[in-house]
């Protein structure tokens, strides 16, 4: 996970690798993930911005990727499931 939060130094964009990847998937997690990587690309130049070392920083940004993580993972649930299963 700290690894991955490690990236999150670089600005947000999205790659053609990336692009690939989304290739397939619902718009919803699509533009969840999009907005995670904003949020914590932002997040991490704004704590390094107020003096907290990088690796203060990292593991900040991996606690909160673990969090939209669980949020795409919960909607990928969500989209998988019937209409009528989703009521229940």
């Amino acid at each position: 996970m700290v690894e991955s939060a490690s990236s999150y130094r670089h600005p947000a964009r999205v790659s053609i690798d990336i692009q690939r990847r989304h290739e397939g998937l619902p718009k919803p997690i699509v533009d969840r993930a999009w907005d995670a990587q904003l949020r914590l690309c932002r997040r991490y130049r704004k704590l390094v911005a107020r003096g907290k070392s990088a690796h203060v920083a990292i593991i900040a940004i991996a606690r909160e990727l673990a969090g939209f993580i669980w949020d795409v993972g919960r909607l990928g649930m969500t989209l998988a499931l019937p209409p009528s299963a989703q009521s229940a």
